[in-house]
């Protein structure tokens, strides 16, 4: 997350990004989808088309600023902060370390995942910032942080390094020190600060707290995220109006299977099933079309069933049944 200090142009380093990302999603054998929608919006969203210019507000209206944010409740600079820019640079660096994490993560854990994963990312990490802000008032040290302007995805880059290093116990090279990678987000939270000016050292630490708060609640939660049922029953729940209505004008019409098949509709009412050996047949048959057991209830019209050999067809044996099979059917 870089602080406001104006919006510039760096020439064409736009180009080299497109180039870098088109080389390395062609080379995935599996294509993360999220990861490439995340760097066009961003990207799209620093060149500002003009047929974005009745959506996006202003530049210096959606700066993250928690004064401003808690004063007017102002929802657009908490949210749309985190997708915007300083200058191409900033963009660059930013959209290279997201293709890097995003790859791994999403392949790792899927697109719907990944993607509730990142939007929960994104809330807790601005969220963490304007706390922290805030409770630097009880402090009063309010003058750097509760009036900073700031805006970039890196704090949620942070974040997602801190849930993609979790489990591993290698080392990494970290501009020229050799650090436990699973600490690799604090290690570079202190050498940006101390040698990168002008970057905004709460947001990148309130990016290390959402990680680790992540990874505490999918832990909570039997290693699954609970993101994705938020989603996923939200999904659900926008597209019930299309599942009425396809039921309605195209009704489930499963065609009949006799025998051990499954019974569906109102089709069921024109079967019986045998007491002995349990076969459906058709409800015109009055013999069992499998072992041969008089159906009882084919001569309630008024004659009776013929006396049965073998008395109630509950109580068939396994050798009889056997031999019905063999005189109806010759095995």
């Amino acid at each position: 997350m870089d602080r406001g200090r104006g919006r510039g142009r760096g020439g064409g380093m736009i180009g080299l990004l497109l180039i870098q990302a088109l080389s390395e999603y062609g080379r995935l054998q599996r294509k993360p989808p999220v990861t490439a929608g995340l760097i066009a919006a961003n990207t799209l969203i620093y060149l500002r088309p003009k047929f974005l210019d009745p959506i996006l507000p202003p530049f210096n209206q959606i700066l993250f600023n928690p004064h401003l944010i808690l004063k007017h409740k102002d929802l657009k600079r908490f949210i749309l902060s985190a997708f915007h820019h300083i200058n191409e640079p900033h963009l660059f660096y930013n959209m290279l370390s997201l293709l890097w994490k995003g790859t791994q993560l999403e392949g790792a854990m899927g697109s719907i995942e990944y993607a509730s994963m990142v939007a929960a990312l994104v809330g807790m990490s601005q969220g963490i910032t304007l706390l922290l802000a805030k409770g630097l008032l009880l402090f009063d040290y309010d003058s750097p942080y509760y009036n900073e302007y700031s805006v970039g995805f890196s704090g949620v880059l942070f974040a997602m390094k801190v849930v993609l290093y979790s489990r591993s116990d290698d080392y990494t090279h970290l501009y020229g020190l050799v650090v436990p990678t699973r600490y690799a987000a604090w290690a570079e939270l202190v050498l940006v600060q101390m040698f990168v000016p002008g970057v905004s050292f709460l947001g990148h630490l309130g990016g290390i707290l959402a990680g680790l708060l992540y990874l505490k609640l999918t832990a909570s939660n039997s290693g699954g995220n609970p993101f994705v049922k938020i989603i996923t029953g939200f999904a659900r729940f926008m597209s019930w109006p299309f599942r009425f209505a396809h039921g309605v004008l195209l009704p489930s019409q499963r065609s009949r299977v006799f025998g051990r098949g499954i019974i569906g509709g109102s089709e069921a009412e024109n079967v019986w099933r045998c007491g002995a050996c349990t076969y459906d047949n058709i409800s015109q048959s009055s013999v069992c079309e499998m072992c041969g057991t008089e159906h009882d209830d084919y001569y309630d019209g008024g004659s009776s069933p013929p006396p049965s050999t073998t008395g109630s067809s509950q109580a068939i044996s396994v050798e009889e049944l056997r031999q019905r099979r063999v005189q109806r059917f010759g095995r």
